[in-house]
C-alpha cells in the first residue's frame, strides 16, 4: 500500500503546470520508479502528486530535428532510449548508458526524464548527457526556457527546475555528437541491477587518419555530488596519438574529480577506479571510431 493523499492526472503539460500552481507540495509522477519507492519507505508518505504518465503525445519519443539535434522527450522509458533507432544512428553510448539502469522491469517503466530531474549523481543516463553538453527544455507559468545541463545539477538532489515548471525536451546538439564515438563504464559491487560505486562516459572524435585525439569528452557520475565534466583530462588529451592520450587521462582526471566516502565504496577506491576506468573508456571509445587500439 501507498500513503498518498490525492493523485490528480493531467491531460497535458499546461493542465499539469496549473494543478502544480494549485497545490504547491505537490510532486510529479511519471514512471513512478523513483517517486513510489521513496512513499513506501515512508520519505514522503501522505503527499500528493500531479501525474505526467498519460501525456505521452506530447513527452514521450525520439525525433532527429531539420537541423540534426537528437529530440528527446522525458517520458521516454530507458527500454525506449536503448531501442531508438534515432539513438543507434546517432549516439549508440547514450543508449549503452540507458540500458544499464536497474534491471528489465525498471527499464520498460523508469524515464530518462526521471533520471534526469532527480538530481542524483548515480543515475546512469546522466554523465553521457552531461559529456555531450546536453540542453534541457523546461516549461513553466512563464513559458519555456533551455538550460545548459552545465547549470543544471544544483546539488545533491537539486536541479534547475523552478517552481511548477517541468521538463519537456532533453537536446543533443549535433555539433556536440557528429563526428565522435564514445563509451560508457559502469562500475558497481554486482553486476546486475545496483546503484553505481562509479560512472564513466567518454566520447572521442579522432583525426581522419584514426591515430590522434582530435577532441574528447569526459563526465563521471559519483565523481563528486553532481555529475561533473573533467576539463583537465579533455585538454590533456588533445592533440595526443591515441596511445599516449589513453597513458594520461586518468590521471590528468584526478585534478576535476571530488569523490566521496560512502558505504559503497572509500574515497580512495573511487579515485582508482577514475584512474583505471577513463583509459578503458576512452580506448574503446576510440576503437569504436575506426583506431587500431
Amino acid at each position: 500500500m501507498y500513503d498518498i493523499q490525492s493523485i490528480y492526472q493531467a491531460t497535458s503539460v499546461d493542465d499539469a503546470i496549473r494543478a502544480l500552481q494549485a497545490d504547491p507540495s505537490a510532486l510529479v509522477i511519471a514512471g513512478g520508479t523513483d517517486v513510489l519507492i521513496k512513499i513506501r519507505e515512508g520519505k514522503l508518505a501522505g503527499c500528493s502528486l500531479v501525474s505526467i504518465h498519460n501525456l505521452t503525445d506530447e513527452l514521450s519519443g525520439v525525433t532527429l530535428s531539420p537541423g540534426g539535434d537528437v529530440e528527446i522527450g522525458p517520458l521516454t522509458t530507458f527500454r525506449g532510449v536503448t531501442f531508438s533507432d534515432v539513438i543507434r544512428q546517432t549516439v549508440p553510448v547514450l543508449g549503452e548508458a540507458a540500458d544499464m539502469a536497474g534491471g528489465p522491469q525498471l527499464r520498460a517503466a523508469g524515464t530518462i526524464g526521471g533520471n534526469v530531474c532527480n538530481g542524483i549523481t548515480s543515475a546512469d543516463t546522466a554523465s553521457t548527457l552531461v559529456a555531450l553538453d546536453a540542453v534541457l527544455r523546461v516549461r513553466g507559468p512563464r513559458g519555456t526556457r533551455e538550460v545548459p545541463i552545465s547549470e543544471w545539477y544544483q546539488g545533491v538532489g537539486r536541479v534547475a527546475l523552478a517552481p511548477y515548471e517541468l521538463l519537456v525536451k532533453i537536446i543533443i546538439p549535433r555539433d556536440n555528437y557528429a563526428g565522435y564515438t564514445g563509451h560508457y563504464i559502469k562500475y558497481a559491487q554486482r553486476a546486475a541491477m545496483d546503484i553505481a560505486t562509479l560512472g564513466v562516459s567518454c566520447l572521442v572524435k579522432l583525426t581522419d587518419d584514426k591515430k590522434t585525439v582530435d577532441d574528447a569528452a569526459l563526465a563521471f557520475g559519483v565523481a563528486g555530488p553532481v555529475p561533473m565534466r573533467a576539463p583537465s583530462a579533455e585538454a590533456a588529451v588533445r592533440g595526443l596519438p591515441i596511445e599516449e592520450a589513453i597513458a594520461v587521462i586518468g590521471k590528468a582526471a584526478l585534478a576535476d574529480v571530488n569523490p566521496r566516502t560512502s558505504w559503497r565504496a572509500s574515497k580512495e577506491f573511487r579515485i582508482q577506479l577514475i584512474e583505471e576506468l577513463s583509459p578503458r573508456a576512452l580506448r574503446e571509445a576510440a576503437r569504436k571510431g575506426g583506431a587500431d587500439v
